[in-house]
């Protein structure tokens, strides 16, 4: 048989760090241990019943087994408009502020294609999620990163971007709540936000995969909740996390009519939209009954507090997230990102992700997943206070 060459580009991209994790975390449960995976972000709760039942009234209408309109129904981005107005206070038009997309991963990657050309630079936050690598590698653009600290709160200092970056960069990526370090942002830092793109031409693109999940009472913003964040930027929002809809592959983009529009256009040549019955069951999702949505931030939170007290009971000296369902641990002296989650891994089967996979910055972190239920989380805590690698508290 034939062995056809990959393109250059393929050979180009970024190493998948999380299929490398999967990987790894699969060959020791394949020897037989039980492992605990809290290296990944994977809702570990149901779809809604509610949802779920209308996907399946839709999935016999035959309208719905014709090619849909290219750039969604209607009746969907009216519903995208009514959640956000209902939610955040934003209106949109939705026929030109609104476009649907196949995932929220597939939108940041085709943001890049519209708006960036070769040589052109992206602002990036250090750590973040690599896929924002990828898009910018598939339009050969550069990258310029921005270090997220514990000091400032893991927001970017845009005091520290130099003039030459500013000036030149087209795009900037946030995400808020953010993946991996849990952090959220506050209204004085959106509002910095606009200043700084307004002064350098740059379009922000907010991820906001985890918009729905805030501790402690506190709602996440939307960044579009800003004056002036709609003339330079947009929103992804997805319903994977706030509506358990990961493998429906279903999400949004809000904002910036002009790149509304691109993002539209590069989709017309790409897909046919996707299959009506999503979309009527997304509506549901967006105007249905929110209290599963209420629910599952509880659940979060609770199981939240279970792995934070437990790593502070055993000496851990954590931090816990104020959103999104990740923690962001600092290893312990002696150790790397990855050689400590090397080490949980092979000494007590728990799976975490080493910060060094989401940029230089992530160096001394790593990722916990809240994806696993509480005696899971519990039973994680107690086989590393196994290892004796912290002074339990009170000793």
């Amino acid at each position: 048989m034939n062995r056809f060459e990959p393109s250059q580009m393929l050979k180009s991209l970024p190493k998948q760090f999380f299929a490398a994790l999967v990987a790894r975390a699969g060959a020791v449960a394949a020897e037989g241990h039980d492992v605990i995976n809290l290296g990944q972000g994977n809702p570990d709760m149901p779809t809604p019943a509610h949802i779920v039942e209308s996907l399946q009234l839709a999935a016999v209408n035959p309208l719905n087994h014709k090619y849909p309109p290219f750039r969604g129904h209607t009746y969907l981005k009216e519903a995208v408009a009514e959640f956000y107005l209902r939610e955040y206070g934003v209106e949109l038009e939705p026929e030109r502020e609104v476009a649907i997309l196949l995932g929220g991963k597939t939108g940041l990657v085709e943001v890049v294609q519209c708006l960036l050309n070769p040589g052109d630079m992206a602002l990036v936050p250090d750590p973040g999620y690599p896929d924002y690598w990828s898009g910018i590698e598939l339009a050969r653009a550069v990258m310029e990163m921005m270090p997220l600290t514990a000091e400032r709160g893991f927001l970017p200092d845009y005091g520290s971007i130099s003039p030459e970056a500013a000036a030149k960069a087209k795009l900037m990526f946030l995400n808020y709540p953010n993946n991996p370090t849990g952090a959220v942002a506050t209204g004085d830092f959106f509002r910095e936000t606009v200043q700084f793109a307004s002064d350098h031409n740059i379009c922000v693109v907010h991820d906001f995969a985890y918009a729905a999940i805030g501790y402690e009472g506190q709602k996440p913003l939307s960044y579009l909740q800003t004056p002036g964040a709609k003339e330079n930027g947009i929103e992804i929002y997805t319903l994977s996390k706030t509506y358990n809809m990961a493998g429906w592959r279903v999400a949004f983009a809000i904002g910036n009519a002009s790149v509304i529009e691109s993002l539209n256009l590069l989709q017309d040549h790409m897909y046919v939209s996707l299959f009506g019955a999503v979309q009527e069951a997304a509506r549901t999702a967006l105007l249905g009954p929110q209290t599963p949505v209420q629910e599952n931030v509880a659940r979060y939170e609770a199981r939240r507090n279970i792995l934070i007290q437990g790593l502070r009971r055993i000496g851990w000296e954590v931090e816990a997230p104020r959103g999104s369902f990740f923690a962001w641990l600092p290893v312990p002296a002696g150790y790397t990102s990855q050689s400590f989650a090397d080490l949980l891994l092979d000494e007590a089967h728990v799976v975490v992700a080493p910060g060094i996979g989401f940029g230089a910055y992530g160096e001394g972190y790593v990722r916990v997943g809240l994806v696993s239920d509480e005696a899971r989380l519990a039973e994680a805590v107690e086989r590393i206070a196994a290892l004796k690698l912290f002074q339990p508290s009170g000793l």
